[in-house]
């Protein structure tokens, strides 16, 4: 039913496919059923084992092993709306006249004054002032940006550090349990609950074959450059190694996650 499309790796989105096709994915082995799904009228992704029935899929019965479904996460990218122009306000820019003064009579004027000798120091004194300015002015346009960049950047690595005990015990338990972690697994929390200053949401799950991961979103309201932007810690379970990755500015992102 409808065109499917299915979420392989972390970050990559592949289809249009038919159902017979996703079928046939699954039954090579080239997805599984917790990976992400979703077709179109349908409200976000879902595994492939919520849609079994409608996409056809026949469900072998799981070993009875207890094991807790593993989560694949790569939510679709977000495109942020454009606000529309504002509307001219009609007869706004129409000047208006007022009405001709009546003329005045004219009366012989005095001769003006002769104009002062503006003094040579005064002169200086102004333009070294004028300069002063400018230069001051140059100075908090460069100064005031950067320190808030520092500000934005400190608050970001600080909200990633208090999150970094997750990478141990996400590495534990993919030892321990041959498979990765998912969100209310024994010692993890709910996405939300790891929420902080500067972090809205954390995600545990699995980011491919052979490879767990946890997927931290970032709000910081009014900060187009940071909110609403992922980073990404990616554990390969073979070789026991962490890769981090993330879509916000490198500039902002602790040293081992710029690339």
């Amino acid at each position: 039913m409808g065109q499917w499309f299915y979420a392989e790796g972390n970050r990559q989105q592949r289809g249009p496919l038919t159902s017979e096709e996703l079928i046939a994915l699954y039954q090579s082995s080239r997805i599984a059923l917790d990976t992400l799904v979703w077709r179109d009228g349908m409200a976000q992704w879902q595994p492939l084992r919520s849609v079994a029935d409608e996409v056809g899929l026949v469900i072998a019965p799981p070993p009875p092993t207890g094991a807790a479904p593993e989560v694949e996460f790569n939510p679709p990218p977000i495109v942020e709306p454009v606000a529309p122009a504002p509307p001219r306000i009609p007869g706004f820019d129409v000047p208006t006249r007022e009405p001709a003064a009546p003329p005045r009579p004219s009366y012989p004027r005095p001769a003006a004054p002769p104009p002062k000798k503006t003094s040579g120091c005064l002169i200086i004194g102004l333009v070294v002032a004028g300069v002063c300015v400018v230069v001051f002015a140059i100075l908090a346009a460069i100064a005031i940006p950067a320190y808030q960049g520092y500000i934005d950047r400190a608050r970001l690595v600080n909200a990633v550090s208090t999150l970094s005990p997750l990478k141990t015990q996400v590495a534990v338990f993919a030892q321990e349990n041959n498979r990765c972690p998912v969100n209310g697994d024994d010692g993890f929390l709910s996405s939300d609950a790891y929420a902080n200053d500067g972090v809205s949401a954390v995600r545990i799950g699995r980011f491919g074959e052979g490879k767990c991961g946890v997927e931290i979103e970032f709000s910081m309201p009014g900060k187009r450059a940071l909110d609403g932007k992922m980073l990404w810690y990616e554990y390969d379970i073979e070789r026991q190694e962490w890769t981090c990755s993330s879509d916000a500015d490198s500039e902002y992102m602790p040293a081992q996650c710029r690339g």
